[in-house]
């Protein structure tokens, strides 16, 4: 395998893809396919534990598994390859809830993986700004935490496959500096907003900062987003912020990031993977961990 001038550490980056799936399986219970707005806020702040016995996880977690995939055989985001790979998870099960955007696109890179550079900047004409690139994105960061600098660059190269909108790639890149920095010990929102490009997610990670972690989460969602727009700066700033307010306490994170509905699976993803990143999940309710869809 390839080997980069960082060291990397897979051990990390396992951590957080574990957090990140039970996330996003976590989070996908209280979308209102399973239950109403009213009934999964009263489940929520009563900290209710979804009674269904598998959560499964969505495209976020299918999306990272196939980003691990690749720096696993190439060492770092090896772009055509990658697009590959997103391609090849989306045709394996195309009803994981991929956004519409990916419907239009990786089929089309199944055929073609080299395409992404022409297809990606025309969707949305001027590529997607969404959160998919962020979701995902969580255990690059952990893997490369000994430079963050690195991990930013390499955050942006993967989403520049899918997510061509400077804001896409932001997004991105504001998640894996945060899961870099919380490995370190040093995760702020200020600091990940510093490593950020200038841009509506920037913007939205200083406002996080200013928000007191004494505010109610769902609250702190009103002011930040959740997701409900499914761009990149309405997801990645209430996210982190919940990742920031619960940095040792998955658990507590997860719940708190529910609180503010939305498109809370992909919320959750992006929180318990900046958050496992450093607990891994063994702090969880047992019950959780076998209820989620198992990771190969």
């Amino acid at each position: 395998m390839p080997t980069t001038a960082v060291s990397p550490d897979p051990a990390a980056a396992r951590r957080s893809l574990e957090g990140l799936a039970l996330g996003d399986a976590f989070g996908e219970r209280w979308f209102p396919l399973f239950r109403e707005p009213r009934q999964a806020a009263r489940e929520i702040r009563a900290r209710r534990t979804p009674h269904e016995p598998v959560w499964h996880w969505t495209d976020d977690t299918a999306l990272a598994r196939a980003l691990q995939r690749t720096l696993d055989e190439h060492g770092e985001v090896e772009q055509d390859r990658l697009a590959l790979h997103f391609a090849l998870a989306f045709d394996a099960d195309r009803a994981r809830g991929y956004g519409h955007g990916m419907h239009l696109l990786l089929p089309q890179l199944l055929a073609s993986p080299a395409d992404w550079r022409t297809l990606a900047p025309g969707l949305f004409e001027g590529g997607s700004l969404g959160n998919g690139a962020a979701m995902r994105v969580a255990p690059l960061g952990a893997r490369f935490h000994r430079d963050v600098g690195h991990a930013a660059e390499q955050a942006a190269l993967q989403a520049e496959v899918t997510h061509a909108h400077p804001e896409g790639i932001a997004g991105a890149v504001a998640v894996a500096v945060a899961a870099a920095l919380a490995v370190r010990g040093e995760f702020t929102l200020s600091r990940v907003a510093g490593r950020t490009p200038a841009g509506a997610v920037r913007e939205g990670l200083l406002r996080a900062a200013d928000v007191p972690f004494g505010t109610a989460p769902w609250k702190a969602a009103d002011l930040l987003g959740n997701g409900q727009r499914i761009r990149a700066e309405d997801t990645v700033p209430f996210a982190l912020w919940t990742a920031a307010r619960h940095p040792g306490d998955l658990e507590a994170a997860l719940w708190s990031t529910a609180e503010g509905l939305g498109d809370v699976d992909t919320t959750c993803a992006i929180t318990g993977g900046v958050v496992g990143a450093v607990t891994g999940v063994e702090g969880v309710p047992a019950e959780w961990l076998r209820r989620r869809e198992p990771l190969s």
